[in-house]
């Protein structure tokens, strides 16, 4: 099954901002959210971020919701590992 992919408005804007060959290698990745949504190495986030889930790229992050009842996976926020998580 194909899950639908949803960008919030920052993360968009998050995404936008970020060196060419980062977003390159970002975009990749969240694309491939769509056939498979918790791909090795994504781990589920802890405390209030409780029922999101973080996918490493590099020193980037990604950070998304998935949906199953749904089929859709919404990217919430997307930024340097030093930097998402706030």
């Amino acid at each position: 099954m194909r899950y639908e992919l949803q960008i919030v408005p920052s993360a968009q804007k998050e995404i936008a901002a970020l060196p060419t060959s980062v977003r390159r290698r970002v975009d990749e990745h969240i694309r491939a959210l769509a056939d498979d949504p918790r791909p090795k190495g994504a781990l589920p986030m802890k405390g209030k971020k409780k029922g999101l889930y973080r996918l490493r790229v590099g020193d980037y992050r990604i950070v998304y919701q998935v949906r199953d009842k749904v089929l859709v996976v919404v990217v919430v926020k997307v930024g340097h590992r030093g930097h998402v998580y706030r």
